[in-house]
């Protein structure tokens, strides 16, 4: 239904006749409790309906008839009607298509990858339909985040970045049936790279694409039967981590101040490399535990013209650490992948405690250094400045004043009887 200048649409009701599809497939109520089923007829109440909103369910779910085959077909007549709009009739023709494949569930975790090195994983599938796959099927395969494919069968073709692969079997899938490819498929990590995926699907309508234009030239793949063991899903996995590392040094500095002044300190990370993480998370923290006799009184940060008093998250008790995710808001305006994050810290100097020192410690998930990621956050406090102290020294400022004055007063004095005693002479 269009949208309209009369308001609502009042009292919608929606009526789905099924009976095209008699011979292809037969309906049986779905879900939603606004539906009720008269023989292959479904109406749904929607009530009144704003301009512009909209709802949608399943009345109806649809099993093939036994001896229905892929390319039959059907149609389902859609009726809206409501009491203050005219009727509008829509058609859907639906046809049989080929049998679904299925991939393992689960993916595969491959951990230390080194760029370079060839790993391995063996595609599989299963055909749970009661169909044939007559055109053979194909296999769609693609690297991601830093994953290179090396594989290059001559019954595949690739792009020319190693990233895409497509590769068709003449071999027609035989229902409630799991098969493999007779050889893995090879892949590496490139250089830098800390993470990567290889996904995979299968099809049983197989049609190369297009942009995949350079074939492999190794000896074929091929498909052979297997064991159909967790081949639910719809697309297979692997997930793998590299060996290459991103090294965190925290960045630390000591609290130079009198005791009862508010001093701010820089603290933070220094990147150094060789990879560099992608994302909030993978960016890591630092945690830092302030010297006793120390508060901490705001880390100030800017965001987007704005900000805030406090760019890490607070201890919940006196003592713990305030973390730092750099990957937040109040990181943007001094992140730097790659280099030096650092955050200025407003430290209030409460007392003077002898050889105080706090920490800072840096995370990250790739970070396999472990030697450097903490160091020290000296205190160095000097007395406050007493009140009889302040006096004393406004006196002595004050003192000197008067006898700076007294002086130029003499100065002064002494040169005009000097022009006096000139004039009279």
């Amino acid at each position: 239904m269009e949208r309209s200048d009369g308001g609502p649409a009042r009292n919608v009701r929606v009526t789905v006749d099924t009976s095209g599809l008699d011979g292809v497939a037969r309906a049986s109520k779905g879900g939603g409790g606004n539906c009720t089923q008269d023989g292959p007829v479904f109406t749904c109440l929607y009530g009144d309906v704003q301009n512009g909103d909209g709802e949608s369910n399943n009345p109806f779910t649809l099993n093939g008839v036994d001896g229905v085959e892929p390319g039959d077909n059907g149609t389902v007549t859609y009726t809206v009607v409501a009491d203050n709009a005219a009727p509008v009739t829509g058609t859907t023709r639906m046809t049989v298509g080929e049998p679904s494949l299925h991939t393992p569930a689960d993916g595969e975790s491959v951990k230390a990858v080194a760029p370079g090195t060839s790993r391995k994983t063996t595609p599989r599938f299963a055909n749970h339909s009661r169909f044939t796959a007559e055109q053979g099927v194909a296999l769609r395969i693609t690297a991601d985040d830093g994953l290179l494919l090396t594989s290059r069968p001559d019954n595949c073709y690739f792009d020319t970045s190693s990233t895409s692969a497509w590769c068709e079997f003449p071999t027609r899938a035989a229902p409630h049936t799991a098969y493999r490819t007779n050889a893995p498929v090879r892949y590496t990590a490139a250089a830098g790279k800390l993470l990567g995926t290889l996904s995979y699907t299968w099809s049983s309508e197989p049609e190369r694409p297009t942009e995949l234009t350079v074939r492999g030239t190794e000896p074929p793949l091929t498909l052979t039967r297997t064991a159909d063991r967790g081949l639910t899903g719809d697309t297979g996995y692997v997930r793998a981590t590299t060996t290459v590392q991103v090294d965190y040094q925290p960045v630390t500095a000591t609290v130079r101040g009198r005791v009862g002044t508010t001093v701010t300190v820089r603290l933070g990370v220094r990147d150094n490399g060789p990879g560099r993480p992608w994302g909030a998370e993978a960016l890591g923290r630092f945690e830092v535990v302030p010297p006793e006799g120390t508060t901490v009184t705001s880390i100030p940060y800017t965001f987007e013209d704005d900000g805030g008093d406090w760019a890490c998250t607070r201890p919940k008790k006196h003592g713990g650490a305030f973390v730092c995710e750099i990957g937040y808001d109040g990181f943007s305006e001094v992140r730097y992948v790659g280099g030096t994050t650092v955050i200025g810290f407003k430290i209030r100097i409460d007392r003077r405690v002898p050889g105080a020192k706090g920490t800072i410690r840096t995370f990250n998930p790739f970070d396999r250094t472990p030697g450097n990621d903490k160091a020290v956050i000296a205190l160095a406090a000097s007395p406050a400045l007493l009140a009889r102290d302040s006096a004393a020294l406004w006196t002595a400022v004050s003192a000197a004043g008067v006898a700076v004055i007294v002086t130029l007063a003499i100065v002064l004095r002494r040169r005009r009887n000097s022009a006096a005693a000139g004039a009279n002479s």
